[in-house]
């Protein structure tokens, strides 16, 4: 390996190092990363000279002088994130150090003929005009993408069989474009802003119209052999349960995704017509029924705070479906935390008690102590989780990125690609 490419993945360490990690002395990142004094020295002296990188508090020391820390500069770069849905867009603009700068929201019908136009169109309205520079944009989407770098996306709730998301987006936005699975995207923001940061192994679980998964090993997340994995929603729960939106019978999803929550409550009530049930017939593969099923779903959550026994009871024993699913995945990867995501949470204190019940008496002894973290939610967080995509790539310094992750690189430091 050239003198060149060693000191890039150095300063790609070092980043890394910090963007992960907070804030640390130039002592603490050569002891991290094994390197000597000098080397760190140079190397961050540089990064400094780039922008990427400030001078921050003295941190206090047991004799001696202290030592200053060094950190990343938010305003040296931006992204944007898209996520992308069955009936809309959600696009945010993402400072390097996590800051929303803007959002927005746009219809969109995937099943479109023009679609991918549509999708870069609403992203070329979002392109900052002034301000950092942007480094590149990510997008998110409910379903597998082999490879980041390349883009390529199988969606059943979308329509989409091998659609070329970053081909179509790279050659009209001319920026580097990177397109992975929503919660994988969520589980890279966790990493570089959340729960990530002091924990490298832990499971993100997202519930809401969907139910999804993403492993964190080592800190960094487990995409399976074709991009594929994390698909939580369609573990097999019950061979003789209802039809899912993928097309098999009895997954996860169609027992505690909101059309599963909607039929279980239209099941209970025997009023098929109640405003709450779902319809008769399967859900669509996007999990509509030609009305808004996270609307209904909220109504059903309203009934249940208000003392609706029916109400109460379907997120009971949806709480403890998930559970019981979610400690089996536990007792398989081992993590040492697992943070709840997506719409869902604001229903949390309904699914708690069935779940947490479920749970423990699911696990391994030894991990029956594991810490379950439900966190806040609004729109814009499945657009952040895309653009965390982007925003990461200086840290990686494994490459995972590919070509697109040198691009963005070299956008931040100003090179010409």
């Amino acid at each position: 390996m050239a003198a060149t490419d060693r000191g890039d993945l150095t300063r790609t360490a070092i980043l890394a190092l910090l963007g992960t990690g907070g804030p640390l002395s130039r002592t603490e990142i050569a002891r991290e990363l094994d390197l000597s004094p000098a080397t760190v020295t140079q190397l961050t002296r540089e990064l400094m000279g780039h922008g990427m990188l400030e001078e921050l508090d003295l941190k206090p020391s047991r004799g001696g002088r202290p030592a200053v820390r060094l950190g990343l500069v938010g305003g040296a770069g931006r992204a944007l994130g898209v996520k992308v849905t069955a009936d809309h867009l959600v696009l945010v603009d993402v400072r390097l150090d996590g800051e929303v700068l803007g959002s927005w929201e746009r219809p969109f019908d995937p099943s479109g003929p023009d679609a991918l136009d549509e999708l870069a169109a609403a992203v070329e309205s979002a392109v900052p005009g002034d301000g950092p520079p942007l480094l590149g944009v990510g997008v998110g989407v409910p379903g597998s993408v082999e490879d980041q770098a390349a883009g390529t996306v199988n969606a059943p709730t979308l329509g989409w069989q091998a659609m070329p998301v970053g081909e179509r987006l790279r050659r009209r936005l001319r920026l580097p474009v990177l397109v992975e699975n929503d919660v994988n995207a969520l589980a890279v923001a966790e990493r570089l802003y959340g729960r990530g940061r002091t924990h490298r192994d832990f499971l993100v679980v997202t519930i809401g119209r969907g139910v999804g998964a993403a492993i964190v090993t080592d800190g960094r997340v487990y995409r399976g052999a074709r991009g594929g994995a994390g698909e939580f929603g369609h573990l097999p729960v019950d061979p003789e349960g209802p039809v899912c939106g993928c097309g098999a019978r009895g997954c996860l999803e169609a027992f505690v995704g909101s059309a599963g929550l909607l039929a279980a409550a239209g099941a209970k009530s025997g009023d098929r017509a109640d405003a709450l049930a779902a319809p008769a017939a399967p859900a669509a593969p996007d999990g509509r029924d030609g009305r808004d099923p996270l609307g209904a779903v909220a109504a059903l959550g309203r009934a249940a705070a208000g003392g609706d026994p029916v109400a109460r009871a379907v997120f009971e024993e949806a709480g403890a479906i998930l559970g019981r699913a979610t400690a089996g995945l536990i007792n398989v990867v081992d993590p040492e935390v697992v943070v709840v995501l997506g719409e869902g949470t604001a229903d949390w204190p309904l699914w708690r008690d069935g779940f947490e019940q479920a749970l423990r008496a699911q696990l391994y002894p030894g991990r029956r102590d594991i810490s379950v973290e439900v966190e806040s939610w609004d729109d814009t967080s499945w657009a952040q989780g895309a653009a965390a995509l982007v925003l990461a790539t200086p840290f990686d310094a494994a490459g995972a990125a590919g070509e697109q992750g040198r691009l963005v690189r070299a956008r931040l430091i100003g090179a010409t690609p």
